[in-house]
């Protein structure tokens, strides 16, 4: 709608346009301060050309209404382009809402590392970087997904050492256990099925913990895979961290050759405050081996070599200070450090009838996420993560998750959605025969109804845009509320209106069904 509003209104106006939401109703459904723009150009009156251009408008008959209000222009949509909009909504579902944009977005997130099950915290960002591509690819966007793998370093020698010190306790050998490994009960599952697969003397000498610490990668990330499909997130690309370091010599010298780098105390610093870090960083140790930060400024440059038009990266917060660096990075290769973005994804915390949630023995003090999706089903953690901006933190009780009533909003949706298909099966009708009913002769608190189930188009492109995904969920949370408070105030069934009235509902379905889809959810039609 926002944007028919936009196309007439630039027939009458040859200057950059802005469209607000007035807080009262009454003044219409939207708003324009353009006078206010136009007066700076003009010189002229605000109020005298707001009168002007709303006298043109009048003449546009998707206008019921069109008022000059000191200086701003009210635009109240027509009941009939309303009707219209609807009956083209409702024919057309797999189009309704969808964008044309064309760019072009590399989307990294969850990039959980490989050394065991996907915990709560990781679970928020895997969601929302899902939703965000959605989302995007709905409105227009060319978005591909990926998974860096961080397999090189430490880590994953620790996983190795931890599966073979568990395979030696399982085959009966004494085990001294050092102050860092890797804890919980996967651990020793893992142990059990790797003395199956590589055999009993892979665990006789230490020697062949690096053969381990590989088999037990790959097990690890097949279960994070096992635990993303159990949620409805897949991914196009994975990227291994370990095979990038091939480049690490090229990538040094082109740093070199642009000047970004520097030695000192027998270490390799990159400039990065020379771009808006606090200090410079080590790129390689003193024993010459590069640091993590090298593996970020490899795969990052890489990522730029594809040529997407744009980047985003999903981190979780402790990743913060690594923004200015890997910016300062990019800048240093030529490319525009604006074409990255990085959304920061805050912790989570779990209760459970108002107490702290239990860690999970088998992962080592950890909630994992596949036992969240076990108590309260993929569709609720998908939404309840959804509820918040990525940046602050999240507390939620799984026990509300679980409810049948307002206090549920998964629930209080859906609850909508199956109440619109009951109707029709009171009615004996189907929605597609009342899809051409008009619905003239309504009172306005249907035609508001109509409007809010109509916006669903800007909610999503304004929801991907400004990053904040939560207003799709307020936004379905408000249409339900809108649609329940109708249903009560309003008898549909068996009334003169009732074919008008049972096209509204279906309107109101429709758009909390594909909202609901946005968000990896499947609508329920029955409860």
């Amino acid at each position: 709608m926002k944007k028919r509003v936009y196309e007439v209104l630039s027939k009458h106006i040859d200057h950059p346009i802005v469209l607000e939401k007035p807080k009262d109703k009454n003044f219409g459904h939207y708003a324009t301060p353009i006078a206010f723009s136009l007066a700076k150009t003009l010189r002229r009156n605000p109020m005298q050309i707001a009168e002007e251009l709303a006298e043109k408008l009048r003449e546009e008959e998707m206008f019921e209404k069109v008022d000059a209000i000191k200086g701003y222009v009210n635009l109240k949509l027509s009941q009939d382009f309303l009707n219209e909009y609807a009956v083209w909504a409702l024919g057309h579902e797999e189009d309704f809402a969808k964008g044309e944009n064309g760019t072009s977005i590399l989307l990294e997130f969850v990039s959980a590392n490989p050394t065991g099950p996907l915990h709560i915290g990781h679970a928020r960002g895997a969601v929302w970087g899902d939703v965000l591509a959605r989302i995007g690819e709905h409105v227009g966007y060319r978005i591909e997904r990926e998974y860096y793998v961080n397999d090189a370093g430490n880590q994953i020698y620790l996983l190795g050492l931890s599966v073979y010190l568990a395979g030696r306790e399982h085959l009966g050998f004494e085990v001294e256990w050092p102050e860092e490994y890797y804890r919980g009960e996967y651990i020793a599952d893992l142990a059990k099925k790797a003395v199956d697969d590589l055999g009993e003397e892979k665990f006789t000498d230490e020697t062949f913990i690096p053969e381990i610490s590989e088999w037990a990668k790959d097990r690890m990330l097949e279960l994070i895979n096992e635990n993303l499909a159990e949620v409805g997130i897949f991914f196009d690309h994975y990227v291994s961290e370990k095979s990038l370091y091939d480049r690490w010599d090229e990538i040094l010298t082109k740093l070199a050759d642009a000047g970004a780098v520097y030695e000192k105390d027998g270490k390799w610093w990159l400039k990065s405050t020379e771009h808006g870090d606090e200090k410079d960083r080590v790129v390689v140790r003193e024993d010459g081996r590069p640091t993590y930060l090298a593996g970020d400024i490899i795969y990052h440059y890489q990522k730029f070599e594809r040529g997407y038009d744009h980047y985003i990266n999903i981190w979780g917060a402790d990743h913060h200070g690594y923004i200015a660096r890997v910016k300062a990075a990019i800048a240093f290769f030529g490319h525009d450090p604006q074409r990255l973005e990085i959304i920061l994804s805050q912790m989570v915390s779990l209760l459970k009838g108002g107490e702290p949630y239990k860690m999970s023995k088998r992962a080592g003090n950890f909630i994992l996420m596949q036992d969240i999706v076990k108590e309260i089903g993929a569709d609720a953690l998908r939404f309840i993560f959804l509820t918040k901006k990525s940046d602050t933190h999240l507390e939620f009780d799984v026990e509300d998750l679980k409810k049948e009533d307002n206090s549920n909003p998964i629930y209080y949706i859906n609850y909508a959605h199956a109440r619109v298909f009951s109707l029709f099966e009171k009615a004996g009708k189907s929605q597609e025969e009342v899809f051409g009913v008009s619905m003239e002769g309504l009172g306005e608190d249907a035609y508001d109804l109509l409007f809010t189930a109509l916006l669903l188009p800007e909610v999503l492109e304004d929801a991907f845009e400004s990053r904040q995904l939560q207003k799709v969920t307020d936004y379905l949370k408000y249409l339900a509320g809108m649609y329940h408070k109708f249903y009560y105030d309003n008898r549909i069934i068996g009334t003169p209106h009732e074919e008008k009235l049972l096209k509204l509902s279906a309107m109101v379905a429709l758009s909390l069904r594909v909202g609901l889809k946005m968000l990896g959810i499947s609508a329920l039609k029955k409860m």
